[in-house]
């Protein structure tokens, strides 16, 4: 009896979806992308308005034979590829060697991998999005562009085996620049005063900070405004007379404060927390991440996917999960943890409606304790990351006791102003269940608790606590502050931060040490000759601004060879003027 075939990327996932459909589908995996451009050349034709010229690799060839045959054996192809470009472009190679058009091959596509979710994407196909597959296929060209032609530039005159990347290339430089300014970089000395105080007859210390001299306010930095102590005898100077002061509440400030918990994971930022609690580098989050996705076997249930799909801009919670957090909440934690109405996040990137749901548990009611027995360790890690983040987002807010205590200190007619802070927690509301981490510095929740002190209230001098500090450099980027920075720059999209990070690793550009990025020398040189003949393609706004032409193709605003052109043109003139110009490096040594 025919069936239906059913093309998705990967045979985990065939086999699930399979079990879903039921026997009047047969469905089959592509094993990723089984058509490409060729390796041997170019395979762009720049005077004929880009046409691309795909082969299938070697080692996909059996793959497209199998499908082949399969579809030969059942009537009628679906394609269920992932729900992004890429996605799209898969759907797109798949139904062109199997003979379908692609202006009319049935595509579903699905945001989680659950029984519910997989029959109403099967109830409602619609045809491959044509200019989602457009954009897909101008960023392939314009990366193969880049690569193909300046790479052998890189080979001959330089070293043989690097490689130019239209987006890599922008995150080495900013590695490289980042490392600069650190060696570059020349510390100020500045000087701070804390005083041990105490309620006058009691024994219950606490902190102030030295805020105003008789000269006016202090500096909180050197590139703050204000007096600034330079030196230690200009510090000493005042301590001295501190020593000597005496020292009243001049004004007590308390007030209650709320927090709400942070947005549930889009890709980037799913990959910075990884990165920061658990250790993980992107490419081990995205691997964690698909296997979460796809599907693991759970005892009672059979096998099920316990994330939604994990490359997405969108921070939105589809209405029925929001249903289901909320009763989990009030379960679990009680009624004063739940909200009245749901909180919804808007997302700011203008693509985000190409995956339009943000990373969440398929169900709330798979905590990890529950699932923990079918994970190995790192899965769990992730997954119990992921419940605790989105869990979180349909949690009341923290509420703290915020105050702020200004302190007079009086020298004969000298006169100091000291302010201690501090801050209790009258509710933990989402901090009971996550917490962000945060990239450097110290948590701003590590404020001290103050007693309970009155305007007026005479304190006595316990000691004083003049500290040395110096400017600091810029921090190296990490994995997490790289993604961040690339994010915010508009640079590169959910499914390329992982490839970028391990290509400029892989090609020995950059290395990782204490979970910080350093440029090597070859990382240096490949920059500066980049930044010296190729200025746009190493070019942050540039390289931003390319990505929004792609997001125009992808809305159907702007035509891809138009793009293409537009990039090619000038691009072509600089790569005759490095073929001129490009002197081979050589470095000298003793």
């Amino acid at each position: 009896m025919s069936k239906t075939l059913v093309v998705v990327e990967s045979p985990a996932k065939a086999k699930t979806i399979e079990k879903y459909l039921g026997g009047d589908y047969a469905v089959r995996a592509s094993y990723g992308h089984i058509r490409d451009l060729p390796k041997s050349d170019l395979g762009v034709d720049v005077d004929h308005g880009f046409e691309v010229s795909y082969e299938v690799p070697e080692d996909s060839k059996k793959h497209v034979a199998a499908l082949k045959k399969a579809l030969k054996a059942n009537e009628d192809l679906i394609l269920a590829t992932d729900y992004d470009r890429e996605g799209e472009a898969i759907a797109f190679h798949v139904a062109s060697l199997l003979g379908v058009d692609p202006e009319h091959a049935k595509r579903v596509t699905f945001t989680e991998i659950t029984r519910d979710a997989i029959l109403e994407a099967f109830r409602r196909p619609r045809e491959i999005d044509l200019k989602l597959f457009d954009a897909q296929e101008a960023r392939r060209v314009l990366d193969r562009l880049v690569g193909y032609k300046i790479s052998p530039l890189l080979w001959r005159r330089v070293q043989p085996g690097l490689s130019a990347g239209r987006v890599q290339s922008v995150a080495l430089r900013m590695i490289v620049e980042r490392e600069r300014e650190i060696r570059d970089f020349t510390p100020v000395e500045y000087w701070s005063v804390d005083a041990r105080l105490t309620p006058r007859g009691e024994d219950r210390p606490f902190l102030a900070r030295l805020v105003s001299v008789p000269e006016g306010r202090i500096a909180s930095a050197p590139d703050k405004k204000g007096v600034l102590l330079t030196a230690e005898a200009q510090a000493a100077a005042h301590v001295d007379r501190l020593r000597e002061a005496d020292y009243r509440v001049a004004k007590v400030e308390s007030k209650e404060r709320k927090e709400g918990p942070r947005p549930p994971f889009k890709t980037s930022t799913l990959q910075q927390e990884a990165a920061r609690k658990l250790g993980f580098g992107a490419r081990k989050t995205m691997t964690l991440a698909q296997r979460l996705y796809e599907g693991v076997d759970l005892p009672g249930e059979g096998t099920v996917g316990l994330i939604t799909y994990m490359r997405t801009d969108s921070l939105t919670i589809a209405e029925a999960a929001l249903r289901e957090i909320a009763e989990l909440v009030r379960t679990e934690f009680g009624a004063e943890y739940a909200l009245a109405e749901p909180r919804r996040f808007k997302t700011k990137s203008r693509n985000a409606q190409e995956a339009h749901e943000a990373i969440r548990p398929t169900s709330a009611l798979r905590t990890p304790d529950r699932v923990a027995a079918a994970l190995d360790r790192d899965q769990l890690r992730l997954y119990t990351l992921i419940w605790q983040r989105t869990v979180a987002t349909q949690m009341a807010q923290a509420r703290f006791n915020q105050v702020g205590v200004d302190i007079d200190a009086t020298a004969g007619t000298a006169r100091y102003r000291l302010r201690a802070s501090g801050r209790t927690m009258i509710f933990d509301g989402h901090l009971r269940v996550y917490a962000e981490g945060r990239d450097d510095g110290a948590d701003d929740d590590g404020e001290s608790r103050l007693p309970e002190l009155t305007a007026e209230q005479l304190l006595s001098l316990l000691e004083l606590l003049p500290e040395q500090h110096f400017t600091q450099p810029p921090p190296r980027f990490s994995e997490a502050s790289l993604v961040k920075t690339l994010e915010e720059l508009g640079i590169g999209r959910p499914s390329t931060y992982a490839s970028i990070i391990s290509t400029i690793q892989d090609r020995g550009y950059v290395r990782l040490e204490d979970r910080r990025f350093f440029p090597n020398d070859v990382g240096e040189v490949v920059t500066d000759k980049l930044v010296e003949h190729f200025p746009d393609i190493v070019n942050v706004n540039f390289t931003a601004e390319m990505e929004e032409d792609l997001d125009e193709i992808a809305e159907g605003d702007l035509q891809r060879v138009q793009v293409l052109r537009q990039f090619y043109t000038p691009f072509a003139d600089a790569l005759e003027r490095a073929e001129e110009k490009f002197e081979r490096y050589v470095e000298e040594l003793d």
